[in-house]
């Protein structure tokens, strides 16, 4: 069981269609197997096999799938590396996991590695054999770490299987086709199973255009009858606000998919407005894949994550009197495990439930709604606050960035919202901003979720994946 395997096989027929374009680059289905296989080839020549853990280092586009493909195909577990990683963080992963080399493309620091060939610098480690043999025994293909929203992030470790699975679970919402031309602006160390994956083994293209973007968009859009478009909510910010990006640009587009966080309203119906294009949005996560897709696009659900996929299960725990509760999922290709500590799948489930830590509720038509994560609810008075509602609210007002909202403890109350607000480097008088911002929430939130106090932040800690790190 193997996904390069599975790809050179469902790709068979259509070997000299171009698969990946990235600026004036381009390669076909044939040249990438092809390349990977001679790397991968090189690779097991320096004693790289099957179970091993090999971080994985490289800048997105042509290459990048040409290593994970090469490691991939000899059987050794990915361990992508966000190149904007700091020195610490990229230690601290490869510490966790203790990996037995590391991969990384020649446009990175290699300290001192060894030149592999033209592409990338190899540099072996010891690692450990234990988890070598755990890995080799699920099947192991990646190993990527969650976004560690509200604490440490774990390695999530996906087997062979379990991404066709995901892949194929879905392609019931996304239907990619080898006619598909995809746009492609996401970092690939986050967001690369369930969706370059899917992508290579339909036969589609993949345009990479998340360099100098919304520039290289127009190049792309210029060049290419873009039909699926696979991005996060700041680039429908930017693709709706450029000027240079005319509606007609997007006149082939039959998909447009928002994933990576919380689409705001005012992006969606800007987009929208322009496009003649409303964004579908996503709800994925690491350990079970993509079980929503918004594609029904219907006005009277505008918040909505949409429907359940076909090859899923749901279920809300412990609702409340509005119907919230914690969003439980299972189906076709969830998490095999987690690593440091070693814990696997069905020791962390709950009766075959994954407990998302998430916050929804299920409208009269079965979409979901998501209202914010369980362990980052603000009790106000026995009131429930949910900081991502507040914060769409502030970060929808002039002169705001964006924001964070947390709760802090208060003797009666139990506690209180507060927010730190990060405002456009041209704004001279933020006391007078702040002052506004807190007008405006009173006028549109109910008086318990207006934040206590609005504090200026020169910027917010994110996580690895650019979530806000709460």
């Amino acid at each position: 069981m193997n996904i390069v395997n599975h790809i050179r096989d469902e790709t068979r027929l259509v070997a000299q269609k171009t698969a990946i374009v990235e600026g004036e680059r381009a390669i076909t289905y044939q040249q990438l197997l092809d390349r990977a296989h001679v790397l991968s080839v090189a690779l097991s020549g320096r004693g790289v096999r099957t179970g091993q853990c090999i971080a994985f280092r490289c800048r997105d586009g042509i290459d990048y799938v040409i290593g994970a493909l090469a490691l991939l195909e000899i059987g050794a577990a990915v361990v992508p590396l966000a190149d904007s990683l700091t020195e610490c963080e990229t230690t601290e992963i490869i510490q966790r996991i203790d990996v037995a080399g590391i991969l990384t493309h020649r446009d990175l620091p290699h300290g001192s590695a060894e030149t592999l060939d033209d592409l990338f610098y190899w540099q072996p480690r010891a690692g450990s054999v234990e988890l070598e043999h755990r890995c080799r025994e699920l099947g192991a293909a990646f190993i990527r770490f969650s976004s560690g929203t509200t604490g440490e992030s774990k390695g999530v470790v996906l087997s062979h299987r379990s991404i066709l699975d995901r892949t194929d679970a879905a392609d019931r919402g996304l239907a990619v086709t080898d006619q598909d031309v995809i746009l492609w602006v996401l970092g690939m160390s986050h967001h690369f199973v369930v969706s370059i994956l899917l992508f290579l083994r339909r036969g589609a293209t993949i345009i990479v255009a998340n360099g100098n973007f919304p520039f290289s968009f127009l190049d792309a859009a210029t060049r290419f009858p873009i039909t699926l478009i696979y991005a996060s909510p700041v680039h429908y910010y930017l693709l709706a606000a450029s000027d240079s990006i005319a509606p007609q640009s997007l006149a082939h587009v039959r998909l447009a998919i928002s994933t990576a966080m919380k689409l705001p309203r005012e992006v969606r119906e800007q987009f929208a407005e322009k496009f003649g294009i409303v964004p579908a949005e996503a709800y994925g996560i690491i350990e079970v894949g993509l079980p929503f897709i918004n594609t029904d696009a219907d006005p009277t659900s505008p918040n909505s994550v949409g429907r359940l996929l076909p090859d899923y299960q749901m279920r809300i725990a412990n609702p409340d009197s509005d119907g919230v509760g914690e969003v439980l999922l299972r189906g076709k290709g969830m998490f095999d495990a987690y690593v440091s500590p070693w814990r696997l799948r069905d020791e962390c489930l709950q009766d075959g439930w994954f407990a998302t830590g998430d916050l929804g509720r299920l409208d009269q038509h079965g979409r979901l709604t998501l209202l914010g994560r369980s362990k980052t609810v603000i009790i106000c008075a026995g009131m429930k606050i949910f900081p991502e509602e507040v914060e769409e609210v502030i970060d929808a007002f002039p002169g705001v960035v964006e924001s964070l909202v947390s709760g802090r403890d208060h003797p009666q109350f139990g506690q209180t919202p507060v927010a730190d607000v990060v405002l456009a480097a041209n704004i001279t008088e933020s006391a007078a901003v702040l002052a506004g911002l807190r007008a405006h929430c009173c006028r549109v939130l109910s008086s318990y979720k207006v934040p206590l106090e609005f504090r200026q932040a020169v910027s917010l800690v994110k996580t690895a994946s650019g979530k806000l790190r709460r």
